[in-house]
């Protein structure tokens, strides 16, 4: 009879140590819930769906004139951010601008499930685009944030023809060293992430903390202080709070090939990631690509996009570069809930669209 594995001692020390974390930050969104730093979304209607995801579409008060629009969050959070509160809403302003909007709101993985990783994820995203195309909607502009627009590009480059083209919004493509503070504490961690089971998603902020205190504690808080002079920024300041609070675990699966692939071996720039039978990189991605990216963020800079879309054809590329502004916590957030980037950066990505439409 085989031996049976030795238990983890500190295994179960961990997990009420997590479940106390999770309580602590429920309890504190509890909190500003009540003083009305909570939801306030546009309606819409789940129009597909799968173990992994769930397909928004959102209505304007009046029909869409422009292409149909599919929004990609980082599965690291809720999808709430792109619709945050009135005048610092993605979702919004693309109603605004005419766009079809749909919205890509992934499902928690859940112990004992499946384990996804990042073709999981890629595939995810192209289903999601076949989705609205069946709509009727036609072929949609797909536009991802963070690692939401790093799995856009895989998804692209892996199949180009269920999207328009491409929108990344501080979505990070290149890892080499010095590409972004992040990239590199990400890098020189000593422990690998093992490929099963589940990462708590306050395990996983605690872990961003610890490597990069100044991007997720200290500037976090400078902006708080910072925001305390203008109402306005205190309260987008306290709703990217509330959000921040709602995390959700990750498969251990995706957060392993994401470092290891990703940000240790650069596989995706350097032309040598293999997924769904093929080799994707720069050369496979063929669509026209857009990147907005912040003067100020430590995650996805113009140095973690730009070296990718070098290899990309002449002419198909554009980097939007705005400054840092005061409210939005940390700057990596800011394309989605600043103001400044709603009034001057958004109106460019809207007509860059629009072209292409």
């Amino acid at each position: 009879m085989p031996d049976a594995p030795f238990p983890d001692p500190l295994a179960f020390a961990r997990a009420t140590q997590h479940a106390a974390q999770e309580s602590w930050r429920a309890a504190q969104a509890r909190t500003l819930d009540l003083f009305g730093y909570g939801l306030a979304e546009h309606p819409y209607e789940i129009v597909a769906e799968t173990p992994l995801w769930r397909l928004r579409h959102y209505r304007g008060d009046t029909a869409p004139q422009g292409p149909p629009a599919l929004m990609v969050p980082a599965p690291i959070k809720r999808a709430y951010v792109w619709d945050l509160a009135p005048g610092v809403s993605v979702v919004g302003t693309g109603l605004a601008h005419g766009l079809d909007v749909h919205l890509v709101e992934w499902r928690p993985p859940v112990a004992g499930g499946a384990p996804h990783g990042l073709e999981d994820y890629a595939r995810a995203v192209r289903t999601a685009a076949e989705a609205v195309a069946a709509r009727g909607a036609g072929v949609p502009v797909v536009l991802g944030h963070s690692l939401g627009g790093t799995l856009a590009a895989l998804a692209a480059a892996l199949e180009p023809a269920p999207f328009r083209a491409l929108v990344l919004l501080a979505a990070p493509l290149s890892f080499a060293p010095g590409s972004s503070a992040f990239r590199d504490a990400v890098a020189l961690r000593e422990d690998h992430t093992p490929e099963d089971g589940l990462v708590p998603g306050a395990q996983l902020g605690q872990a961003c903390a610890l490597l990069a205190p100044g991007t997720f504690i200290w500037h976090r808080w400078l902006d708080g202080a910072l925001s305390l002079g203008d109402p306005a920024a205190l309260a987008l300041h306290l709703r990217l709070t509330r959000w921040a609070l709602d995390e959700v675990p990750l498969a251990g699966k995706l957060v392993h090939e994401m470092v290891e692939w990703l940000y240790r071996e650069d596989r995706f720039t350097a032309g040598r990631l293999e997924m769904g039978g093929r080799v994707i990189g720069p050369q496979t991605l063929r669509l026209p690509a857009l990147a907005a990216v912040s003067t100020a963020d430590e995650i996805g800079p113009r140095a973690a996009v730009a070296p990718f879309f070098a290899h990309m054809a002449a002419g198909s590329t554009e980097i939007i570069e705005h400054p840092a502004e005061i409210g939005v916590g940390l700057q990596h957030l800011a394309i989605l809930a600043g103001r400044q980037a709603h009034r001057q950066v958004w109106p460019r990505i809207a007509a860059w669209i629009a072209a292409r439409a």
